[in-house]
């Protein structure tokens, strides 16, 4: 289901969540994240179609109180942007870069975590 955030970011900021509960990533049933993400990106391409909604899109998904998901149930975030909106997202990183050995590691236990 999508409907509209009673507390947008944005005009036309629109929340989808599947029907039945699950409260984090790993509860969805893989056809619902499907269709979460299906439903997210038809509404997103729907609002870049025409710039009166947005000149861009970001989607958007908390899992876990570290990532600071405050409502406990599985919904992605639509949100149409324009230049000088105001919303920044921050990626603060640690200076440097990682090995490629460390890259690679992270990688296979990926891998192996989710049979990809």
């Amino acid at each position: 289901m999508a409907f509209l955030d009673t507390a947008p970011v944005n005009h036309g900021h629109v929340l989808v969540a599947p029907r039945a509960h699950a409260v984090g990533l790993a509860d969805l049933p893989d056809a619902d994240g499907v269709q979460v993400w299906r439903v997210a990106h038809r509404i997103g391409a729907a609002l870049r179609s025409d710039q009166a909604w947005s000149d861009g899109v970001n989607l958007h998904l908390s899992d876990g109180v570290a990532a600071g998901q405050s409502v406990e149930h599985v919904h992605l975030h639509v949100i149409p942007r324009w230049p000088e909106d105001g919303l920044r997202i921050v990626e603060d990183h640690p200076p440097g870069r990682p090995a490629r050995e460390e890259l690679d590691d992270v990688a296979a236990r990926l891998r192996e975590l989710t049979s990809c």
